[in-house]
């Protein structure tokens, strides 16, 4: 027999202070992509609702660096999980980009977790669109998720398409598993930070289905400022390849 390993997935997400109630919860996912709208609507969910920094993420391939914060000095792993016990809601922010050769095995180590947590997860992806318009969003669901957009009145996708990056590998995941869980997908800007499109994303697919109240306008009174701010992650990521970034694609694009 050849030595156990050392590690099992659910030691590589490590809890961080006490342990939570949480009941069935649902998990909002944002790793960064495509007009970082999974990252920014994220970030503005943890934030508003007061969420708790409640697991560190140490899946195989994820960059080894210490991440910090302005005016404080505490540093922490880049991809972490938060959690409110009030709201039984759980969300996983990310402040670095994973690599291709790492998506797979980090798709395979979030889902193990998130299932041992019988948790629903919302899986967040932008589609590159010219608009002038609010942006649209569409829903797709593995399992028997999609009843769920169906009772909150999310769209069909129009046309066929496919997610990429950490976001895609997670609904292969789930889908493979017959999990449930859902994709948000929304219109975005293919070059820049796009603040309106993560709140479509929150006032009408994230907050409907997780059952919370988060007030999305002062991500509009401020996009410019969370333009400029998320400018320079945005062009890290669109210099990595399309495996790397998350977003969704018309299909005809793969074939």
């Amino acid at each position: 027999m050849g030595a156990p390993a050392d590690v099992s997935n659910m030691a590589q997400i490590r809890q961080q202070g006490p342990e939570m109630d949480l009941e069935e919860p649902v998990l909002v996912e944002g790793f960064p992509g495509l007009g970082l709208v999974g990252k920014i609507a994220t970030d503005h969910l943890v934030e508003e609702l007061d969420m708790r920094y409640y697991a560190s993420v140490d899946c195989g391939g994820l960059p080894r660096v210490g991440v910090y914060r302005g005016g404080d000095r505490t540093a922490r792993p880049p991809v972490r999980i938060y959690a409110s016990e009030e709201h039984d809601l759980l969300a996983l922010q990310s402040d670095a980009p994973i690599k291709s050769d790492a998506v797979g095995s980090v798709a395979e180590c979030l889902t193990e977790w998130i299932v041992g947590q019988d948790a629903l997860p919302l899986y967040l992806s932008g589609l590159p669109a010219e608009r002038e318009d609010e942006p649209e969003i569409y829903g797709i669901g593995t399992g028997d998720a999609a009843e769920r957009l169906e009772d909150h009145g999310i769209d069909v996708p129009p046309e066929d398409g496919v997610v990429t990056g950490p976001t895609g590998a997670l609904i292969n995941r789930a889908a493979q598993r017959d999990y449930d869980s859902v994709g948000l997908v929304v219109e975005s800007s293919p070059q820049f930070p796009d603040p309106e499109a993560a709140s479509v994303l929150l006032e009408d697919g994230v907050c409907p289905i997780a059952d919370v109240d988060v007030e999305v306008q002062e991500l509009l009174d401020r996009a410019a400022e969370i333009r400029e701010k998320r400018e320079q992650f945005a062009q890290q990521m669109q210099q990595v390849n399309q495996e790397e970034s998350s977003q969704a694609q018309p299909l005809r694009m793969y074939q």
